[in-house]
């Protein structure tokens, strides 16, 4: 089983990205804020030949892109992928969200080759369950969250960490083992706790969980943090990327950077 990985990088090392991530990941709030951000992601497809995911940047603002906004900017970017428009926690509100995305998301298809995802949302079970099942009827590809609230109910371990990471590991199993899980359908992972989590879905192989993204190697380098080649971290900095767009490298920094995803592979059987 092949997972594709994007590691989440600030402006100054965006061109070294490539040497170590399998596919880049756009932040769509970004674009319009730092334009060697844009340049690069702009480019990224036609000049480089690179697979390009647009996100709807829901994690950063709480809450997702403005829709008509977001219409436009995959329309420049032309993404390989692009995450509809969603609403945190609410299976209802993003459900509603993606069939309201639905004639922009056709246009964005029909005007490139393209894949919709939709990402999962709910409050319990029975709401990710159902949000889910919406998913893999109409979307091309689904995307499942590091982080719900619900993990923490059916999650194991002592931190907010663990649970989260055993939490969605629990979620998926059960989708698949009560014949929800759409085997014929890709799935993206969106952001982790720990890297750990992910060894897990190689070994059962999950095989059409197909990528996963994570600014966590960098993050962690960014606050010299040295990676374990079995898991990782075992904690997390609070930071987010997009706080520390702007960030420039000490040699130290862009060592630890490569030595982190170096092992981020590793962990994932790469």
């Amino acid at each position: 089983m092949l997972m594709k990985v994007s590691h989440e990088s600030p402006v100054s090392i965006l061109d070294l990205s490539r040497e170590y991530n399998d596919f880049d990941y756009c932040l769509v709030h970004l674009l319009d804020q730092y334009p060697a951000y844009s340049d690069f992601f702009n480019f990224a497809r036609p000049a480089y030949n690179r697979e390009v995911l647009l996100d709807n940047s829901i994690f950063e603002l709480g809450k997702a892109f403005d829709s008509q906004e977001f219409w436009v900017k995959a329309k420049k970017i032309k993404p390989n992928m692009f995450i509809v428009p969603d609403v945190l926690e609410d299976a209802e509100g993003t459900r509603e969200s993606f069939k309201a995305f639905e004639h922009h998301a056709n246009d964005i298809k029909n005007s490139f080759l393209t894949k919709a995802i939709g990402a999962v949302q709910g409050k319990n079970w029975h709401e990710l369950k159902e949000c889910y099942k919406f998913m893999s009827d109409n979307a091309d590809m689904i995307a499942i969250s590091f982080d719900f609230s619900y993990y923490h109910i059916i999650g194991e371990g002592g931190t907010p960490l663990d649970k989260w990471c055993s939490g969605r590991q629990r979620f998926i199993t059960d989708l698949i083992n009560t014949g929800v899980w759409n085997w014929s359908k890709p799935h993206h992972l969106l952001g982790c706790s720990l890297a750990k989590e992910f060894r897990y879905y190689v070994d059962v192989d999950i095989h059409n969980i197909v990528s996963c993204d994570t600014s966590n190697p960098v993050v962690a380098a960014i606050h010299g943090l040295k990676y374990d080649a079995d898991y990782g971290l075992q904690d997390k900095p609070s930071t987010k990327l997009a706080d520390l767009i702007e960030h420039n490298f000490t040699d130290d920094q862009l060592e630890l950077v490569k030595y982190n995803t170096a092992m981020f592979k590793k962990i994932i059987r790469r």
